[in-house]
């Protein structure tokens, strides 16, 4: 592979992890309302004596969240593209942006990140408030893969 090209090519890769990084932290933490962090996940309602009356399960809130996240992906790999003329194609980008929308919607549920810490030793915890943690942790590490598609013609 010619050097330029493969420098193109590390640079499409950083600077898309990068723009893609700044906008998953704009959707989880500017842009997400309260109620889509209350309810992503599903989420149950008491009656007025306190007893469990019916269960949410949380699709519209946690996909709205998600399209959040879509929306503020695309218009920063829009901009990095329009700014720096980063060569990005229409495929990769969407398959990019898609890949975060379902990854983001499946860990936001949170079934899988309370499995993961029930799992690995980290039970406890999950008591002490390090859920919230734990999903960013698995949001970044599966935000590299998206970096890559990015690279996708």
């Amino acid at each position: 592979m010619h050097t330029l090209e493969t420098l193109t090519r590390l640079a499409v890769f950083a600077s898309g992890f990068v723009a893609l990084f700044a906008a998953h932290h704009a959707a989880d933490y500017l842009l997400q309302s309260d109620t889509q962090s209350e309810r992503k996940a599903g989420w149950d309602e008491l009656d007025k004596r306190g007893a469990l009356v019916r269960h949410h399960h949380g699709w519209g809130a946690n996909q709205m969240h998600a399209a959040t996240h879509s929306i503020a992906e695309l218009v920063a790999l829009v901009i990095l593209a329009a700014v720096v003329h980063l060569p990005l194609s229409v495929t990769g980008t969407a398959l990019a942006v898609g890949w975060n929308h379902l990854t983001h919607s499946i860990i936001d549920r949170r079934w899988i990140v309370r499995a993961w810490m029930a799992n690995t030793g980290s039970a406890e915890f999950i008591h002490r408030g390090g859920m919230p943690l734990v999903d960013q942790s698995m949001h970044i590490v599966v935000g590299l893969f998206p970096a890559a598609l990015l690279l996708t013609i």
